[in-house]
């Protein structure tokens, strides 16, 4: 029996872990006869255990990924030309040590968001820090922020974390100054910390996508730099159980000429 005195301490000294499995491990300890440094060592690795899903899950949830997904969730047999090697490297963070960027570029459907929030969510388990944002959200957020004098601290946001997932670009033309605020997240992170971007668009149509050429060149120019850059290719997975194809819009006709009895169009003389 464990003195209520005792779990009072640990609860005061934030022990929680420690004291979810103190009972258990008594028992362990008295069965198997450990010695007093085998039977702390049990009951400090169960409080780190407990602090680090803990800091996982804070962690994920500061993240705010549209979805909550894994590598072992990826389905790489569906499509071929997703590098399964590339991606398990990427996912041991070095990447992120070493502050390079990542692209990936693909139609809609191929995985790219899946497999950004995954490599996301191994950087978590790796014990740093991510922030996933939409383009769309990118530029709400600085918007948003502009009108109220908080630009600073959005941007603070934006830069802080050591992992930042930009995705869907590409999906529509951005707003008026979109530029200005995409430039200035890619141009501060550049070579300091390191960004995963997602892309249905060539980089050729980024220019007409954000509506500010120079802008565009400036962004892809820094981030391209150091970034891996995967492109996908296939069919939407989204769309792999449809028992018929998408349809496609009809091409328009070109009008035949209406002709006369003698073999002459109408038009002729």
């Amino acid at each position: 029996m464990i003195p209520e005195t005792l779990m009072a301490s640990l609860r005061k000294l934030r022990l929680s872990g420690l004291a979810g499995t103190l009972d258990v491990r008594l028992q362990e300890a008295a069965g198997n006869r450990l010695g007093h440094a085998e039977f702390l060592e049990l009951i400090v690795q169960d409080e780190l255990l407990v602090r680090q899903q803990r800091q996982i899950e804070r962690r994920t949830k500061q993240a705010a990924f549209r979805d909550v997904k894994s590598l072992e969730d990826f389905d790489f047999s569906f499509n071929p030309s997703v590098p399964r090697r590339v991606i398990y490297d990427l996912a041991t963070c070095q990447f992120i040590h070493q502050g390079r960027d990542v692209l990936l570029i693909g139609p809609p459907g191929t995985g790219k968001s899946h497999l950004a929030q995954a490599l996301g969510r191994q950087a978590i388990k790796n014990g740093l820090t991510v922030r996933y944002r939409s383009i769309f959200d990118l530029v709400r957020d600085f918007l948003r922020d502009e009108a109220f004098a908080g630009q600073d601290k959005v941007l603070t946001q934006y830069l802080k974390p050591d992992l930042l997932i930009i995705d869907d670009m590409g999906i529509k033309p951005l707003s008026r100054r979109s530029g200005e605020y995409f430039f200035e997240v890619i141009m501060r992170r550049y070579e300091v910390k390191s960004t995963i971007m997602t892309s249905n668009r060539p980089l050729e149509e980024w220019g007409k996508l954000i509506g500010d050429v120079p802008a565009a060149t400036a962004i892809l120019d820094r981030f391209l730099h150091h970034a891996e850059i995967l492109t996908i290719t296939g069919r939407s997975y989204r769309l792999k159980d449809r028992a018929t194809p998408m349809p496609q819009p009809k091409k328009k006709q070109k009008k035949q000429p209406v002709s006369g009895k003698s073999g002459k169009t109408a038009c002729q003389t």
